[in-house]
């Protein structure tokens, strides 16, 4: 059997796991989450993730950004370093990177057939807690020797939490799968917090208030220094255009290719991480590793005229960010927005957000089971005050958005779902075409 005949078998033996991200929201809210599966997986295996530090980051907006900086700056200090992300965008074992790059598809293969007799040893494991077991796995077989690690879901209960950071990191906090994290910032943030450690310093980006409180009163019950970016290190903007931005964190200058100031902050967050972190770097590491950090769909200008630009954005407060973004580098355009969502979205908060800049929302469904109904989002759209027209599959819908820019130069933005903006870079580069800022 050739090597993808077994990957995609070995992908079905994922997927025949419950996977909650293709539950929905009231099934998920159901959900079986404990650490104790994961614990006993991980012991049956030896323990692989107690075989190199790790940074472990939470949050709800900028958690896979900071994670992206973190692992650049490490690699460029020389280390082996792991990068455990999800969701993938295109293909499964983007998920399980080293030295910034997938782990090959044999890789998987192998990594799959060793873990089935330890799976089949413990009931009710997920696909979510194989993957990050097998994460673990490749880290210790290919000699890692500094994994940036982050958080699924939430943070007390994720099967990430298993391992004994060298320092903890919680990004932005916003509202999102409140079904499972709670309905408050508070709750939320008290989630978020679980991953805090005892004795093991934490890092927080600035939080809201009301966010703050719960993530120091936890770190001060657990005996965990929390330094507060922001407060406790300073960074200031100096310059940013289309080609990047440029820096000021705690005194040293770094330029960065990822857009808009939601990133700015997360470079100071990672900064921090990377400086408290107890794994040794230079300055001029994070400068160099900050400068080369690829991370996809994060305001990813796939075409500079007419603009295509490919985001991951999902919820309300990211809109809001989007929405500042669009303004500082594209302040007199509009948008065809390519949207799609998960049915336990804040869809009128997104659209609120971004309102203002929409010329039409040209609505489709990825191929997902938690995808929205497109007549649902038209209906969203219709109460919004908002112009649309749905489009499936999502290769029809980017086809139409690109047509009504070719007609007026409006922006072509995907947004909404990291299912829809995938399939729409796939179709992107299946047209022949690829990312180019």
């Amino acid at each position: 059997m050739d090597i993808e005949a077994s990957y995609n078998q070995a992908l079905d033996y994922l997927y025949s796991f419950v996977d909650y991200s293709l539950k929905h929201s009231s099934e998920l809210a159901k959900a079986d989450f404990n650490l104790e599966r994961m614990f006993a997986l991980m012991e049956s295996l030896g323990n692989p993730q107690n075989q190199y530090p790790v940074i472990h980051v939470a949050g709800t907006k900028g958690k896979g950004s900071t994670s992206a900086l973190c692992a650049s700056v490490l690699k460029e200090a020389g280390y082996v370093t792991g990068l455990y992300t999800s969701p993938h965008l295109l293909d499964y074992v983007e998920r399980i990177q080293v030295n910034g790059l997938p782990i090959p598809h044999a890789e998987l293969v192998e990594l799959v057939e060793e873990i089935k007799p330890h799976v089949a040893r413990i009931k009710k494991l997920t696909t979510f807690e194989i993957t990050t077991a097998l994460a673990f796995m490749a880290f210790a077989k290919n000699g890692v020797n500094a994994a940036v690690i982050e958080v699924g879901l939430g943070g007390r209960l994720d099967a990430t939490n298993v391992v004994t950071p060298k320092v903890s990191v919680i990004t932005s906090l916003s509202y999102d799968h409140m079904a499972v994290l709670g309905d408050t910032l508070a709750l939320i943030a008290g989630e978020k917090a679980g991953i805090i450690k005892p004795g093991v310093p934490v890092i927080s980006a600035p939080q809201k208030e009301e966010a703050l409180e719960v993530l120091e009163r936890i770190a001060r019950e657990r005996g965990s220094e929390l330094t507060l970016v922001g407060r406790d290190i300073k960074y200031t903007l100096i310059k940013s255009s289309l080609k990047g931005q440029t820096l000021d964190i705690d005194k040293l200058i770094v330029d960065l290719p990822l857009l808009g100031s939601h990133q700015v902050e997360n470079a100071a967050t990672a900064y921090t991480a990377l400086i408290l972190g107890g794994i040794p770097v230079t300055d001029e590491q994070i400068h160099t590793g900050f400068s080369r950090v690829q991370w996809r769909a994060r305001f990813e200008v796939a075409r500079r005229e007419p603009p295509v630009i490919f985001d991951s954005a999902h919820n309300q407060d990211s809109f809001a960010r989007l929405n500042e973004t669009l303004q500082t580098y594209f302040p007199d355009r509009k948008v065809y927005l390519i949207f799609g969502a998960s049915e336990d979205k804040n869809i009128p908060g997104m659209f609120a957000e971004l309102k203002s800049k929409i010329r039409k929302v040209i609505v489709t469904r990825a191929d997902h089971p938690r995808a929205l109904e497109v007549e649902r989002i038209q209906e969203l759209a219709a109460q919004a005050g908002l112009e649309s027209e749905a489009l499936t599959p999502v290769k029809d819908a980017l086809a139409r958005a690109l047509e009504l820019s070719s007609k007026d130069g409006s922006i072509v933005l995907s947004a909404g779902s990291m299912f829809v903006t995938a399939e729409v870079m796939s179709a992107w580069k299946m047209s022949g075409n690829e990312s180019s800022k």
